[in-house]
């Protein structure tokens, strides 16, 4: 009859000398060394900063928080909003015309991005600026007749503001369209075709089945563009309307202290371009949950968990050692 041979055991030598092995994580001394010599490097340069008295510190403390400067911030914070909503809601309808079999909406979208898309920003904020210059009224009627239903002049209907929010917003909505368009792209044709299937309108099928799984492809530039769209605001200043850079050159146009008040203005712009990158980073991990771009950690993060782990670690080999 067969036999069964006992399993054969370790040597006892072999399993201790397993046992007092030691892991060793592997030292990366070359990032080490680089992390120093660039804090070195920062710390320097804000060392320098700090002691060079041609920055005159207490012209900024003065300046920072001045009634002339929150008022330029409120119109700067409400052209990025008003010009980004513009944006987004043309955008989106100039994306829908691009992908229309319509070829009259299509070369209207496409005209539309080509003009907006291919002259600088700061052009278009002079021209909407100095309109007057090309229409003296502004007339709403039927075209090739005499009939006129609305007539206002053009001076006291684009003001600056207007022609800032007319300017950005215009010049937003081709860059959007661009986006809003890959992003409806990315979306899978299976999932128009499963809607028309259930009967669902074409107009219905964008706005609750395409649009929503696109936004995950739609939120990280369109982020970006909100910020970009805070900084360009400050281009508006050639036509006076009163944001925060227009303040700012007011202000060093009477004091002379010009690098001073481009630090008062640097300050609260990284300050409001660090308030809106945290909806930004909550709206993309949230619209990319299930992806693996959803999962990702920045480097901080993954340091302290590093960190932390090897605390753990460290302990649980000194209990097990006990």
């Amino acid at each position: 009859m067969p036999t069964t041979s006992a399993p054969v055991s370790a040597s006892p030598h072999r399993e201790s000398a397993t046992a007092d092995l030691d892991v060793v994580p592997v030292r990366h001394y070359g990032r080490w060394i680089a992390a120093v010599a660039a804090v070195a490097a920062v710390g320097g340069l804000v060392g320098s900063l700090a002691k060079n008295a041609n920055l005159h510190w207490d012209v900024i403390g003065h300046y920072l928080f001045a009634g002339l400067i929150f008022d330029g911030l409120a119109t700067t914070l409400w052209l990025t909003a008003a010009a980004m909503a513009l944006g987004l809601v043309l955008g989106t309808l100039i994306a829908v015309m691009r992908l229309s079999a319509n070829p009259v909406l299509y070369g209207l979208a496409s005209l539309f991005v080509w003009v907006f898309r291919g002259t600088p920003l700061l052009v278009q904020i002079i021209f909407w600026g100095y309109a007057a210059a090309l229409y003296k009224k502004v007339l709403i009627g039927i075209p090739f007749t005499d009939i006129t239903f609305v007539q206002a002049d053009t001076n006291s209907l684009l003001t600056p503001a207007v022609a800032a929010l007319l300017a950005l917003g215009l010049n937003e909505a081709a860059y959007a369209s661009e986006i809003v368009r890959a992003g409806i792209q990315s979306v899978d044709p299976g999932q128009t075709e499963a809607a028309h299937s259930l009967g669902m309108r074409p107009a219905l099928t964008m706005r609750r089945i395409v649009l929503p799984q696109a936004m995950r492809v739609i939120i990280p530039p369109m982020g970006n563009e909100t910020i970009n769209m805070l900084k360009m605001t400050a281009l508006v200043s050639v036509i006076a309307a009163h944001d925060l850079m227009s303040n700012i050159q007011d202000v060093y146009a009477q004091n002379y202290q010009v690098i001073p008040m481009l630090v008062v203005a640097s300050i609260w712009y990284l300050a409001l371009v660090s308030l809106l990158s945290i909806p930004q980073a909550w709206m993309e991990r949230r619209y990319g949950r299930g992806t693996s771009g959803g999962a990702r950690v920045s480097p901080l993060r993954r340091m302290l968990a590093g960190a932390t782990t090897s605390g753990r670690a460290r302990n649980a080999e000194k209990e097990s050692k006990r």
